[in-house]
């Protein structure tokens, strides 16, 4: 009877599996489930790859291994060594929390809920499973759990804390986005990202609602200087760091958000109601005069554009 190799029902929560005996018989039976790939591996490098059906284990089933050990005469007559490592391509399911600190120093607290799938399994095995010699589902999910924390941490902390608390959507969206470059780069696929729970201490949960009744200008401002005093506090502990960091760190933050934009003023031409310049003298549209005149007689003031003085009757030039 031919061996068979096969995963036999995998729990719902696991990624991988690796099939224990490492002796494979030529025209052994390999049946791959749908959803999953099996890959063989031998000395830590990936060979073929084969996904959902009955296989053969043959020469022509095997290709790149078969080069490999086509060095030993006779090879295909004799059993050979390699690792069988099945991967489930399903949807699966991972908890996140940690604790980080935000722009302004603030300690911030979150967790939630992701969803991902194998994407690239060759990447994957690549990347995760055999660069981490992690050849077990618990080991996996672990490795992932951290590596997503790490990542969530780094970005979170790259935000105001008024930021997460009052755009906790368009923050999550962001971060979501730059967690599924990091994930295709292991060959996942980042499905979703949900919070369920941020928070910070009491502290700086009365200063939230303080900041929300100032408005977003003035919020930004008072934050500036939070992360300017806290900068300052750290440097402090370290006095060679005041010189070379500081000089780099604190002018930047001491200066107040950018005043917005102001639309210089501008009045309306007399004649052809378009907008001009205040400080014009003529219109440029019409060529109406702007300023005011003097009667060349009585020497008063007379409206732009006037032809004779109303107060004298002469005709004005």
């Amino acid at each position: 009877m031919p061996k068979v190799i096969e995963w036999i029902n995998p729990r719902e929560d696991e990624i991988i599996w690796r099939y224990p005996d490492e002796v494979i018989e030529w025209g052994s039976q390999l049946i791959v489930h749908e959803y999953e790939v099996a890959i063989f591996m031998r000395d830590g490098k990936l060979y073929d790859v084969f996904g959902p059906g009955r296989h053969t284990i043959t020469t022509l089933a095997l290709p790149l291994l078969t080069k490999v050990l086509s060095k030993v005469a006779g090879f295909d007559k004799i059993p050979f060594r390699a690792t069988v490592i099945f991967v489930s391509l399903k949807q699966f399911q991972g908890k996140f929390g940690g604790r980080t600190q935000t722009r302004e120093l603030a300690p911030l607290m979150f967790h939630g809920t992701y969803w991902f799938r194998v994407a690239d399994p060759k990447l994957f095995l690549v990347e995760v499973v055999g660069g981490q010699s992690l050849y077990d589902s618990t080991s996996v999910s672990r490795f992932l759990r951290g590596y997503f924390n790490e990542h969530m941490m780094k970005y979170l902390s790259s935000y105001s804390i008024y930021d997460v608390f009052r755009n906790l959507d368009r923050v999550s969206m962001e971060v979501k986005v730059k967690l599924m470059d990091d994930f295709r780069r292991i060959g996942l696929e980042l499905v979703d990202v949900k919070f369920e729970g941020v928070d910070t201490t009491d502290e700086w949960r009365q200063r939230i609602f303080w900041l929300r009744q100032m408005g977003p200008e003035a919020a930004a401002y008072v934050l500036q200087m939070d992360t300017l005093r806290s900068v300052a506090k750290e440097l402090g502990k370290s006095p060679g760091a005041a010189v070379g960091a500081g000089v780099a760190i604190i002018p930047p933050l001491a200066y107040p958000p950018a005043a917005p934009a102001v639309t210089p003023p501008t009045r309306t031409c007399p004649r052809c109601k378009r907008p001009v310049p205040p400080d014009a003298k003529f219109c440029p549209y019409c060529g109406q005069a702007l300023v005011a005149q003097r009667c060349p007689g009585c020497g008063r003031e007379v409206p732009p554009g006037a032809a004779y003085c109303p107060y004298c009757g002469r005709k004005v030039s």
